[in-house]
């Protein structure tokens, strides 16, 4: 069972165009989408729209809860007034642009997915959020201290959690009581920020025919894709959205 996952596509259309290219070629069996359709970018009507069409399972990230309620608020930490300032030109702009379909569609996504994933020892639970299960907007860097993820996965009671939201990919592997937990953050489709432009997204390799605790029944795949960074920032700085924004596409931070 190959299963696609992305995040944080934020408004790029051609991101999104090109990885569904590179998707098609990785012969998958399922893909969800976990969030963060809109901001930054000019087309987020464009996008939300290529979600539909395809169907695929989407949850709610912390931007399409604030657009999907015409909120002025993304529930992004910005560090600077500077970057809260841009970050109001953004929320403005997507909410003037999108279209009343697509704002309710966003606001009617669920915040969380599951589903049990049956292994030969036994099914394991996989739980996909935006943030954390927690709360939508809340950061799961890698260098979170374990036994705090453990126990959000204790919480959770989950095996298997993944999420976005940072736009940094990581996968990491927890052991507590005897249990095995996954943590995976599938980085950014449309707006990278681990210092690589291309899009990113994750495969997960799975054989139910093996024993979850065998290491060759969970493998995790960190995809990345070329796509016309060039024309997406230029579109960009076409609009009344701050250039930085397309800088931040070019240099991935």
């Amino acid at each position: 069972m190959r299963i696609a996952l992305f995040s944080d596509i934020h408004a790029n259309l051609p991101a999104l165009q090109a990885f569904f290219q590179h998707v098609d070629q990785q012969n998958i069996d399922a893909w969800y989408c976990l969030g963060d359709l809109v901001g930054y970018a000019p087309w987020p009507n464009e996008v939300v729209q290529e979600i539909r069409k395809r169907k695929i399972p989407t949850i709610a990230g912390n931007y399409d809860v604030g657009v999907g309620l015409n909120s002025d608020d993304c529930g992004c930490a910005y560090k600077t007034d500077e970057d809260r300032a841009n970050g109001a030109k953004s929320i403005a702009f997507t909410n003037a642009n999108i279209g009343k379909e697509e704002r309710k569609f966003l606001r009617q996504l669920p915040q969380h997915i599951h589903f049990d994933i049956p292994f030969t020892d036994g099914s394991k639970r996989m739980l996909l959020v935006h943030g954390s299960p927690r709360k939508v907007n809340e950061y799961l860097f890698e260098d979170r201290e374990e036994k705090s993820l453990i126990r959000i996965f204790e919480q959770s009671q989950c095996d298997v959690m993944c999420f976005g939201h940072t736009h940094i990919p990581y996968h990491r592997n927890l052991v507590s009581d005897e249990k095995t937990y996954h943590a995976i953050n599938l980085g950014s489709l449309g707006k990278p920020k681990d210092g690589d432009p291309r899009g990113g997204y994750v495969i997960l390799d799975l054989d139910v025919t093996l024993p979850y605790s065998d290491q060759n029944s969970f493998k995790v795949e960190f995809q990345r894709f070329e796509y016309p960074v060039d024309e997406a920032a230029a579109a960009i700085r076409q609009t009344e959205l701050p250039d930085v924004f397309a800088q931040k596409l070019l240099e991935a931070h």
